[in-house]
């Protein structure tokens, strides 16, 4: 494939690897689409039958009128992302990091912790949306955010409803909920995701010959996008709906992520 020989020659280029994120990169390892209120609705029969979207249960509102379900959507996920295993894409952008002297740094809008959970340095990931991982006091009695480790959810999938224990704050003992940020949300704790942002910016310092991978990122919610597109580095864009790029700034592959990125690994080898 021509243009996969032309992205592992931007590679070759390259002194360091940037790899931008968006949902579209779990898909090959199983994780469920989101995209358009049927697809979210086939997930979460429960909230299709009441007519309950994805903005809508995404959302602190949720958490203060109906905790139960609020807790059953995201404790379903949180135990699907704990037991999902990152398919062989997050390994061969990896080994790419891994040639190159500066190394490789993540930018994710995903809330999954998959990068993590694919040994990549947690110290150089960006979650520019949070993580389920973590929590957050819902009434915001204090400013800290602590890991989920120890909250083990039980939930009622037909139903998308809790029924054990919420995760409490450890102050105040309010319900906890996830540091993500949500829509609509004003109470979002972003301490944690501004010092890997900070992380971010100095390593971009170090590099002189910079190279984004983006990987499943659409135009719906563009912050991955539009990242890759005004960074100073050469952009390979892998997406199978959405490839198109600004004039000369790099390379698409108008694929599946694990698809392009063996591609592209093909050519590297």
């Amino acid at each position: 494939m021509a243009a996969a020989a032309a992205c592992a020659e931007l590679i070759r280029q390259a002194d360091g690897l940037l790899v931008t994120a968006g949902a579209g990169i779990g898909v090959d390892s199983g994780l469920p689409d989101f995209r358009g209120p049927q697809g979210f609705w086939g997930v979460y029969p429960a909230l299709g039958r009441a007519r309950i979207g994805f903005e809508q249960i995404a959302n602190p509102a949720a958490f203060a009128a109906r905790p139960a379900l609020a807790w059953g959507f995201y404790g379903h996920r949180l135990n699907l992302y704990r037991r999902t295993v990152p398919h062989a894409g997050f390994a061969i952008l990896r080994r790419i990091g891994e040639r190159l002297p500066q190394g490789a740094f993540v930018f994710t809008s995903n809330v999954d912790g998959q990068f993590q959970k694919a040994d990549f340095a947690a110290e150089r990931i960006v979650e520019c949306h949070g993580s389920i991982h973590h929590l957050q006091c819902l009434d915001g009695c204090h400013d800290g955010i602590w890991p989920a480790d120890d909250y083990q959810p039980q939930v009622d999938e037909e139903e998308c409803l809790l029924r054990s224990d919420f995760p409490r704050c450890p102050r105040c003992r309010a319900i906890a909920r996830p540091n993500i940020l949500m829509f609509g949300d004003w109470g979002w704790l972003a301490a944690r995701t501004d010092a890997q942002e900070a992380r971010l910016h100095a390593w971009l310092r170090e590099v002189g010959r910079l190279v984004v991978i983006e990987v499943g990122a659409g135009t719906n919610i563009p912050t991955v996008r539009m990242l890759g597109e005004r960074s100073r580095g050469r952009l390979i864009r892998i997406n199978p709906g959405e490839p198109q790029l600004p004039p000369g700034k790099g390379v698409a592959l108008a694929t599946g992520g694990l698809a392009g990125l063996r591609a592209i690994a093909a050519c590297l080898e």
